[in-house]
Order: C-alpha cells, then sequence, then structure tokens
C-alpha cells in the first residue's frame, strides 16, 4: 500500500493524550500531488482543525476543513474557483468491525463518514483530502459554460425534453 500524498498518521494508542485540537496544514508538494489525483487545476490551500476521541469502540474526528482551490469546467475546461470552509464529523473503526452482511444498521441524525482502519493508526491527513473531495462541485461551471455549449449545439434541459418535441410538433400544427 503507498503512502497518501497528504499523510498524517495518529497512533491510536495516542489519541487519549491529545487534548485539545490538532492542525495539519498540506505544503505545496502535498498539494501539487492532491491536485493531480484529484483532477484539479489548482490546489492553493487545504488545511483542517480537528479533534479526536474514542467513543463506542471507535474512533471520532471532529473538526473542519479549508481549502482554496480550482476545477475544470466540464463544459469549457476553464478553471473554476472553489472556496471550501467546512465542519467534518468522521468515524474510524477498525477494518472487519463492518456490519455483518444481511444485517442493517440504523442511521440518525448523527450520522457521519466511516473509515476504516487497521487498528494502530489512522490518517487524518488522508481523512481531511477525502473530505475535501467530497466537498468539492460535481460538475463545476464557469460562467462561459452555457454559450460555450450552444454554440457547439447541444441542446439545454428544456430544449433535450420530450415535452418541447411535442411543443414543437403543435407549433408546426399550427402552421
Amino acid at each position: 500500500m503507498t503512502t497518501p500524498e497528504f499523510s498524517r498518521p495518529v497512533k491510536v494508542d495516542q489519541i487519549k493524550r491529545l487534548t485539545g485540537e490538532t492542525h495539519i496544514e498540506a505544503d505545496v508538494a502535498e498539494r501539487a500531488a492532491l491536485a493531480q489525483r484529484f483532477g484539479l487545476s489548482v490546489l492553493d490551500r487545504l488545511d483542517a482543525d480537528y479533534s479526536l476521541t474514542e467513543e463506542n469502540g471507535a474512533i471520532m474526528a471532529r473538526g473542519r476543513v479549508r481549502a482554496a482551490l480550482a476545477q475544470p469546467c466540464v463544459a469549457t475546461g476553464v478553471p473554476v474557483p472553489e472556496v471550501i470552509d467546512s465542519d467534518f464529523v468522521l468515524r474510524f473503526i477498525m477494518e472487519g468491525d463492518a456490519v455483518p452482511e444481511g444485517e442493517e444498521l440504523e442511521l440518525d441524525a448523527e450520522d457521519c463518514d466511516t473509515i476504516g482502519y487497521d487498528g494502530q493508526v489512522v490518517d487524518m491527513g488522508e481523512a481531511v483530502a477525502e473530505t475535501m473531495a467530497l466537498a468539492m462541485t460535481p460538475y463545476p461551471r464557469s460562467p462561459q459554460a452555457d454559450s460555450y455549449l450552444k454554440d457547439a449545439g447541444v441542446l439545454n434541459e428544456e430544449q433535450a425534453s420530450p415535452f418541447a418535441a411535442l411543443l414543437a410538433l403543435k407549433d408546426k400544427d399550427k402552421a
């Protein structure tokens, strides 16, 4: 298994000794590698503040991730800037402690992302990087995207709907 680009391992046996929040920040090389992995035009900032606790056999991470990035527009390829500033709650469970097949997992309002770990170390850098990736806009569009697509002959949702075809037939019938 390769080491993630932004690795900040925390040994499980040290979690009880940690007090307060921990700050982590990706350096220039780590941000460049993450930008490549996630297909970003640029990743100017990635940092997080978090605290770790042990609860009911799991390790809970609560914190805030901040990032400044740009993704290529899905239509034009032009970089679309985005700022992420989001709270997160993560639950680390030992691999193999997942819900047995056939059993249901009940979810409540305190639901959080669950990440497996080896029982020895949780990697908060990788967890923060994945949290950033999940928070990014899934299909970024530049302000020029609509005109670019129109010029390329791509129909918008209204024009491509089955009802648009029916309206066109109705208009032909009147002519």
